[in-house]
């Protein structure tokens, strides 16, 4: 029986998408186009393969058990495809998604811009919020490049490398009235504290030192904390990496946490599919020696990162 290969990139946005109207501008045709495209499918495989539902389509019995398979030919056929051809970073103009948490996009990405102005000016880059879905980044359905930052609980279908582990500091006013160039545990839980929405690894921490924090204010970025620290008494506990960034700032001082904060992990994830392309490969290298970069050239306070070199 002969198969029409080119509806199974159809059937795998259908499957990660659940909609229609998704797998359509995923693919690039009209709803029309691709309801077309379906109805082949199901004369193709023989099954109705998607139901629709309230809120989208549901796959069949048989589209679940073929879904794997069909992904994974996929995935060796892109393999074999792409890793025939070349990649010239310097002549190259496309655009890259990549969704970073917050904490990867006001330490690494100033770096990263500069790096691709230098060596692939015609690269472009768009971000995309990343929040605790990865679903809702992207990178599940293959449409983002990249997602960096913490990853948990990671489908099958993304590759996970580590790059660091990140440690935490503390940053207070240069004039703090009773912190002068090391800090206590008494007297970091007699001070108040900026706190960076999501509190992430910081809380668990804190909980298995027992220390206490009392929060004065809680902020949603970065970009607000050197503001508020610089003129109140303030403490703000931050990764190590941002902390180096704030020591440029006369206005403060970065100081070791008084008890061992631990570090937590930054990971960067991408889809199967693109484990093999070289303008993705490339694009993962030069983030990874970045962070080997940034990690090597000096830390504040605090114990220093350990940068991942793995890329599969």
């Amino acid at each position: 029986m002969r198969y029409d290969l080119n509806l199974l990139p159809i059937f795998v946005a259908l499957m990660e998408e659940r909609s229609v109207t998704r797998a359509a501008e995923r693919v690039g045709m009209t709803q029309p186009a691709l309801s077309n495209a379906l109805s082949r499918l199901r004369l193709m495989l023989q099954d109705q393969l998607f139901i629709r539902e309230r809120y989208g389509i549901q796959p069949t019995a048989v589209a679940l058990e073929l879904a794997p398979a069909i992904a994974e030919a996929l995935a060796k056929l892109d393999d074999t495809v792409l890793g025939q051809q070349g990649f010239d970073p310097a002549k190259a103009d496309r655009v890259f998604t990549i969704a970073p948490n917050g904490y990867v996009e006001f330490v690494l990405f100033p770096a990263i811009v500069a790096r691709l102005q230098q060596v692939a000016p015609g690269i472009k880059l768009r971000l995309t919020p990343y929040g605790n879905d990865l679903v809702e980044t992207g990178v599940v359905s293959g449409t983002t490049a990249l997602v960096l930052g913490r990853i948990v609980d990671p489908p099958d279908n993304l590759v996970v490398q580590h790059l660091m582990d990140e440690s935490l500091a503390c940053a207070v006013r240069a004039d703090h009235p009773t912190v002068g160039d090391a800090m206590t545990r008494v007297q970091f839980e007699a001070l108040k504290h900026v706190n960076i929405i999501p509190p992430g690894r910081l809380f668990q921490a804190l909980a298995q030192q027992e220390l206490k924090r009392e929060v004065a204010i809680s902020v949603t970025n970065f970009f607000a904390v050197a503001e508020l620290v610089a003129v109140t008494d303030y403490c703000a506990t931050l990764p190590s990496l941002i902390c180096r960034r704030l020591q440029q700032d006369h206005r403060l001082k970065i100081l070791p946490a008084p008890v061992d904060l631990g570090t937590f992990p930054v990971e960067m994830a991408w889809h199967v599919r693109y484990r093999q392309d070289p303008a993705h490969r490339w694009l993962r290298g030069l983030v990874a020696e970045i962070v080997r970069e940034l990690s090597a050239s000096g830390r504040p306070p605090g114990a220093p990162p350990q940068a991942g070199q793995w890329d599969g």
